[in-house]
């Protein structure tokens, strides 16, 4: 069995590759990053190290990589006769992994089993994304390619940090994972994946993790930035901060309860163990890695004004999200272009104009003057 991979980065090696690889696949890296490529193709084996309560190290072995940039036409070969593809490269990239999957599945035998596709990102539906991308590439031709292909929507959490200097290919990863997989689309035939987890409907556990894990990290990074602390672990380590996360997590779990009916005494188990993760120690995770790209996270479906929006609309309490934006507003990191971006914006716009451009939101809608009311009370720090 073979695996091509977009994505041969922390995420790629220490999460969907390693699962991969234990699942007895073949690993075909592809990346744009031609030190990196090099790096992998150096080497026979790389280490992913699970550092915490019930970590061990992990041994990959029988992988190789590709760039993509310089070697397409040996990427899309090694598509053509592959078992599954999967991706951790950003939902913004998939659009350039698309042409390579049409090109390699025009090459595929037809006789041969379908390719099974999986976006690995932190995003609703990626999967979805990649196959509209890819269908809209193929026009007329799809229809003729169309049965090449199996398309699965996935869920997947893991923290991993930036790497220590030094580290080379290996990876430092928690020990927690989770990668839940939609099953319908594999019919009889999922992929081999025994550290995955398939379910019937995908949709609780993607908004779960992303209305708790990524919400949550991302709360505590805009939060201990403010407060001018530099690691995750430490800034959860603040208990005014704490309680800041905690009120956040509590109005998304609210949301997931009243709309998919989970439990709350699951949920808040869940949020201990979300908070556990971001507090372990031995994880150099950063408030600045963390809190990058802040208008995408400010986004229309992203981590806040998803789950926020929803919520409203349900009567359910949003301020503490929205203080979590508010939070966000103020994320100032001169080397993260988007953070730099949002700077900008906020002295150049109005309060109403910058909301619905970041936030996606229509003006008449429940959580609209809420967002444009902490975009006020920022701009008028800016101007003080």
């Amino acid at each position: 069995m073979k695996a091509v991979h977009f994505g041969a980065g922390n995420i790629g090696r220490g999460f969907v590759g390693l699962l991969l690889h234990e699942g007895g696949y073949e690993l075909v890296f592809s990346d744009v990053a031609a030190p990196l490529v090099d790096a992998i193709n150096a080497v026979s084996q790389y280490t992913v190290h699970e550092v915490g309560e019930g970590g061990r190290d992990r041994v990959v072995t029988g992988f190789r990589a590709i760039n993509s940039a310089t070697h397409p036409d040996e990427l899309v070969e090694e598509i053509s006769t592959a078992n599954v593809v999967t991706t951790a490269v950003g939902p913004t990239i998939l659009k350039f992994v698309a042409p390579h999957i049409l090109s390699g599945l025009a090459l595929r035998d037809p006789a041969s089993p379908p390719l099974q596709i999986m976006a690995c990102e932190n995003a609703i539906n990626a999967t979805d994304l990649l196959r509209d991308e890819v269908k809209e590439l193929a026009a007329e031709t799809w229809d003729a390619l169309a049965s090449r292909a199996v398309f699965a929507n996935t869920a997947v959490d893991r923290i991993v940090p930036g790497q220590p200097e030094g580290a080379g290919v290996d990876v430092t990863v928690e020990p927690f994972f989770e990668w839940a997989i939609e099953r319908p689309p594999f019919g009889d035939d999922p992929p081999k994946i025994p550290q995955a987890h398939f379910v019937e409907d995908l949709e609780p556990y993607i908004e779960r993790k992303l209305f708790t894990v990524n919400t949550g990290h991302a709360t505590t990074a805009y939060f201990g930035a403010a407060a001018g602390v530099e690691k995750i672990s430490d800034a959860l380590a603040d208990d005014a901060i704490a309680a800041k996360v905690a009120a956040t997590l509590e109005e998304t779990s609210a949301l997931l309860a009243a709309k998919h009916g989970l439990d709350p005494a699951d949920l808040a188990e869940y949020r201990s163990t979300i908070l556990r993760r971001f507090r372990n120690p031995l994880l150099p995770d950063t408030v600045w890695r963390v809190g990058r790209q802040p208008l995408r996270k400010l986004s229309r479906h992203e981590r806040f004004v998803g789950p926020a929006a929803e919520a409203a609309e349900q009567g359910l309490s949003v301020d503490a999200l929205v203080g979590a934006m508010g939070a966000a507003l103020a994320f100032d990191d001169p080397e993260d272009a988007q953070s730099v971006d949002l700077q900008r914006m906020l002295r150049e716009q109005d309060a109403a104009t910058f909301t619905a451009a970041v936030t996606g939101l229509d003006p008449d809608h429940p959580l609209f003057a809420k967002v444009a009311a902490v975009v006020g009370t920022r701009q008028s720090e800016l101007v003080e």
